[in-house]
């Protein structure tokens, strides 16, 4: 893996008579946020349905699922895994039965003592179904002496340790909560009567629901045929959301953490021209997250901005190599250089990030051999990726960033990615850029200040909480 992958994307619908065609909707909306897996759990008030599947959203829900998952509620769920294999018995949302009735959840984040939990639990009995640190939730809800869902959430919540957006679906009632440090986005919003809750803003925009507001850091919402309850059980924390997805993660039509996104990868773009100008002809970006920053950069460079690179937008995860004599045959089929564009030119190109490198590396060579390019000069509109993620996202571990086995020198990465020049958006810009929110963020992959401790041994198995039972599958 050269890039970051994303994590996971979920949706609630309550009071609507086709709660699962809205929650479809909505997934189809965050299907960035995770291509492995797809689930929806819905409710008509006495029982639960559910479908779950290995692929994207199209392919899973067809119409005549659709029409078995009948209700005025559902909640929904697509899959990158950070935890547990790729399985389908590791979809989401988790369902399962108990003395107390049927409970559905989804999860956004990462566990960092699920582990530690999951061993307590086996010792007290408990038989896991899946590998997932989010079964873990379910099994401390169901250790809770009271029946109320409010006291069954906050008695889960109240041991994990982690990043956390949830959505919950029993018989009767959808809730929602966001950990204290508010690190993934969750928000709010309304079609009519209707109640939606939500990964990112362009969930709601496709379904036509109207923007209400996020769901708070250390926040648990409840809805039932009574209305919203909103329930605040923890102690305050320092805000600490995900800086990363402004810069790549969230879609740019989205609305995250009180900021659109798109205007923010422009100001990443017009920071970093201020701080690595270029001589060079035109600026391109490295479709897509890196077209507003590759804007932004031209605009205050007073640079012309080109589409140097085209996306092919029919790629799935996967595909067949038909020969290692085809030369970066990867690269290429998910991107191709207009050489009409960039022949003799001095480009600019701008990506969001450089992970372990070898995708700039056959970049800078697709824009020089296929595209002509006399001179290729690349900017990114992040600092240098020096560490891990532990709250939910999939990222290579810290010996195989390329920051890092390249001694932190900028100019051995540009020699091995084969750059005319390399420079990053400082670590101070990018809070420049983004802060006027006055909203805190976590930046640990960039300065390795992280917010919430973490065990050394998930640092070790880089995320991979449950690697023993994953080994005997």
């Amino acid at each position: 893996m050269d890039e970051w992958r994303e994590e996971c994307g979920v949706v609630g619908i309550y009071g609507h008579p086709e709660a699962a065609k809205l929650a479809y909707l909505a997934l189809y909306a965050l299907q960035h946020r995770g291509q492995e897996s797809g689930g929806i759990v819905s409710s008509n008030g006495r029982f639960m349905s559910s479908h779950r599947a290995m692929g994207l959203v199209q392919d899973i829900f067809k119409h005549e699922i659709l029409l078995q998952l009948p209700g005025h509620m559902a909640i929904g769920h697509v899959r990158y895994s950070t935890t547990g294999a790729s399985l389908l018995k590791n979809a989401q949302p988790f369902a399962m039965d108990s003395s107390r009735g049927r409970l559905a959840v989804a999860h956004n984040g990462n566990l960092v003592n699920a582990r530690e939990l999951r061993e307590e639990l086996e010792e007290h009995g408990a038989i896991f179904q899946t590998t997932m640190d989010t079964e873990v939730i379910v099994h401390l809800m169901a250790s809770a002496r009271s029946g109320r869902l409010i006291d069954k959430i906050t008695t889960a919540l109240d041991q994990i340790q982690g990043s956390y957006c949830l959505v919950f679906l029993t018989e009767s009632q959808l809730a929602a909560a966001r950990d204290p440090n508010g690190i993934r986005p969750l928000v709010l919003g309304r079609l009519g009567e209707t109640v939606v809750i939500a990964s990112e803003t362009c969930a709601l925009d496709l379904i036509g629901a109207h923007y209400e507001r996020e769901i708070e850091p250390g926040e648990v919402i409840v809805v039932d045929a009574h209305g919203i309850e909103s329930f605040k059980p923890f102690a305050p924390r320092p805000a600490k959301a995900c800086i990363f997805e402004h810069i790549y993660f969230a879609r740019p039509d989205s609305t995250v953490f009180g900021r659109n996104v798109y205007q923010t990868r422009i100001r990443l773009g017009e920071q970093l021209a201020k701080e690595q100008p270029a001589r060079a002809d035109i600026v391109i970006g490295v479709p897509d997250s890196g077209r507003p920053a590759a804007m932004g950069f031209a605009r205050a460079s007073g640079l012309t901005f080109e589409e140097g690179l085209i996306r092919n937008h029919y790629v799935g995860r996967t595909f067949i190599e038909p020969s290692q004599s085809i030369r970066h045959f990867g690269v290429k089929v998910k991107l191709n250089a207009v050489r009409e564009v960039l022949q003799g030119k001095r480009v600019v190109v701008v990506d969001d990030s450089i992970v372990r490198g070898t995708t700039s590396r056959k970049i800078v060579s697709m824009l020089r051999e296929q595209g002509g390019a006399r001179e290729v000069h690349m900017r990114i509109s992040s600092p240098p990726i020096a560490g891990s993620c532990f709250y939910g996202i999939d990222t290579p571990t810290r010996e195989e960033l390329i920051y890092n086995t390249r001694d932190g020198q900028v100019e051995k990465i540009r020699e091995f990615i084969g750059a005319d020049s390399l420079g990053y958006l400082s670590l101070a810009g990018l809070w420049q850029a983004v802060e006027p929110s006055g909203l805190g963020y976590c930046d640990a992959c960039f300065s390795g200040q992280y917010p919430i401790e973490f065990p050394e041994s998930i640092r070790r198995r880089q995320m991979d909480l449950f690697i023993r039972e994953v080994g005997r599958l």
